[in-house]
């Protein structure tokens, strides 16, 4: 009993730590842009404010308390639904579609909440999460000046159904655990590991924007944009889409030839060869942690498939991998090899795949 407690006091900061490095990096571009949204509204009404004033009055904006609000509200979430996966094992397991959709409606929130910010058109008043007028006004009178606590808590809130593929391998950590209190450890030391990156990205891009000062609302609006885009594009990579910036840009940075090394002891490189792709109906894919390589594979049309999915010291979002349209999803080793059996397809047929988050894709042609 003692050597359990002493294993998992040493894999709880083994989490902690992967929260602080590859955690804080992996989601930042979906999260960061929820996070950024809950700052929005606040940012706008400081410049208002400023503007009534002296003209040379800097911006002075109070980050501390709304990213503080949303990273609590996100380690509370979270660490309620370790307990729970703890409990009960997977009970909440979104599909891709479900998952592809959801960034998809976010990206349009950020999108919108950006057009807000720049009066485009009054329609997108309706691009920001706000109490209901009676709450609002039962808080200006119990404590004036601080109705913008809203915001921020149901935006970090929200993180949770949006888990990047670090994250989903954290929950099934939790899930394997068996206890609710040891899920609830897993996910509280995994997000508070990952919190201190959000707090200073955060806050560095907002200090960014007040230097500017008369183009402060707008360097805001142009980062939801850009988040916002983003967003879209690891949607529409999840979907199954095969136009997509992301997938584009895969299929000519990644040459079809490109193979990795698998006697590097460190990690898959990539390593261009002179070797032409093979039509097999046994296909190999290294999971590397920039990406799938190679990025295109040829395939035996009408007969089943084995795809060969090979990790060495992978722990990027490459592990939790995902083909929406067979709807079948896999969370891969760090080191080794996972095996998925795939169906025939008929000839022409292009399987798009990618990981969960929509960041890393790759597709398998049928011949």
């Amino acid at each position: 009993m003692l050597h359990q407690e002493k294993m998992m006091d040493t894999s709880i900061w083994i989490v902690f730590f992967t929260g602080l490095t590859a955690g804080g990096l992996s989601c930042m571009a979906i999260q960061g842009g929820l996070l950024t949204s809950s700052l929005a509204s606040q940012i706008e009404t400081q410049v208002q404010v400023t503007r009534k004033k002296k003209k040379n009055q800097k911006i002075n904006l109070p980050l501390a308390q709304p990213i503080f609000l949303f990273l609590i509200a996100k380690l509370v979430v979270y660490t309620l639904f370790g307990v729970l996966l703890g409990a009960l094992g997977s009970v909440f397991d979104p599909t891709p579609q479900m998952r592809g959709g959801l960034q998809i409606a976010i990206a349009i929130f950020m999108l919108g909440n950006a057009m807000r910010l720049l009066n485009v058109h009054p329609i997108f008043r309706y691009f920001n999460f706000e109490p209901p007028t009676s709450l609002r006004r039962w808080i200006r009178r119990k404590a004036k000046g601080q109705e913008n606590w809203f915001s921020p808590l149901l935006l970090g809130a929200m993180t949770v159904f949006i888990p990047c593929g670090v994250t989903q391998t954290m929950m099934a950590l939790a899930v394997s655990t068996g206890s609710p209190v040891q899920g609830g450890l897993i996910m509280f030391a995994f997000t508070l590991g990952a919190s201190p990156l959000f707090f200073l990205l955060t806050c560095l891009a907002t200090k960014l924007g007040a230097l500017m000062e008369k183009y402060f609302v707008r360097f805001v609006a142009l980062a939801l944009v850009i988040f916002a885009f983003l967003s879209l594009d690891s949607g529409l990579n999840i979907l199954g889409f095969p136009y997509t910036i992301s997938r584009l840009t895969n299929a000519s940075r990644v040459n079809a030839n490109t193979i990795p090394r698998i006697d590097d002891r460190a990690n898959f490189p990539s390593v261009s060869v002179n070797a032409t792709p093979e039509v097999s109906s046994d296909v190999v894919v290294y999971a590397n942690n920039d990406g799938y390589y190679p990025y295109e594979s040829l395939a035996t049309a009408g007969v089943p498939i084995t795809l060969r999915l090979k990790t060495n010291n992978t722990i990027s979002c490459s592990r939790s991998f995902i083909i929406p349209s067979l709807n079948i999803k896999a969370l891969l080793n760090a080191t080794g090899e996972k095996i998925i059996e795939i169906p025939p397809q008929k000839a022409g047929t292009t399987l798009a795949y990618s990981c969960s988050m929509g960041m890393y894709t790759g597709v398998i042609k049928f011949q």
